[in-house]
């Protein structure tokens, strides 16, 4: 049984301002659904839908030690966009670009809202690898 990631949740301290920066860093659409501050999140459009994605306030504080959430790693076509676009919209990038054979070009950031986001250009579909 293979183990695709088919949804992920984003905590973050600040709705909007994490919106503002998935929206220009992916292309993210977001759908306000169930509570005020939650949010559904469209990664892809109807032709290739991507996976489902929620955002919505954290109910805890970070701590500040260690990595708080899961890890997720997104595909994209241009590493090099996306980091340039995650600078550009207040995010750090953590673990610089770097390939790994037979697999893709990676890099690592933090968003605004401290969660540690991965970004790789895959050498063929991650589903089909």
């Amino acid at each position: 049984m293979t183990a695709n990631l088919a949804s992920f949740a984003i905590h973050v301290d600040d709705v909007d301002r994490a919106r503002r920066f998935y929206e220009a860093v992916f292309g993210w659409t977001f759908e306000p659904w169930g509570p005020p501050g939650f949010y559904l999140i469209h990664t892809g459009d109807a032709a290739d839908p991507g996976i489902q994605g929620l955002m919505h306030q954290r109910q805890a504080p970070r701590t500040g030690a260690g990595l708080n959430g899961i890890e997720p790693t997104f595909a994209v076509a241009d590493v090099d966009a996306v980091a340039a676009a995650v600078e550009a919209h207040g995010g750090k990038i953590t673990f610089a670009k770097s390939s790994i054979p037979t697999v893709g070009v990676l890099i690592r950031f933090e968003d605004p809202e401290g969660n540690d986001i991965g970004a790789m250009a895959y050498e063929q579909s991650p589903v089909t690898r």
